[in-house]
């Protein structure tokens, strides 16, 4: 994010959703002492039929490397 204040975030529609367990916005969260996070949010409807935003702010997934085959092994 651009200012990177502490406790603020950004949700954005969520392009790659799949099944109803994937959110339906996430972003980037700046936590509290500048930890780069990431917050997600599913819509949801009450008993009643209110609607509600369902929040979670977890540590940014890293991108996990590819692995190796037996061609990129050097020997």
């Amino acid at each position: 994010m651009a200012d990177n204040k502490p406790n603020t975030g950004a949700l954005f529609k969520n392009q790659y959703k799949e099944s109803d367990n994937h959110p339906d916005y996430t972003g980037p969260f700046t936590g509290p002492n500048g930890e780069d996070m990431q917050i997600a949010a599913w819509m949801n409807k009450t008993k009643d039929g209110m609607q509600y935003m369902s929040l979670s702010v977890s540590e940014k997934k890293q991108k996990s490397e590819p692995a190796q085959t037996q061609d990129d092994l050097p020997f």
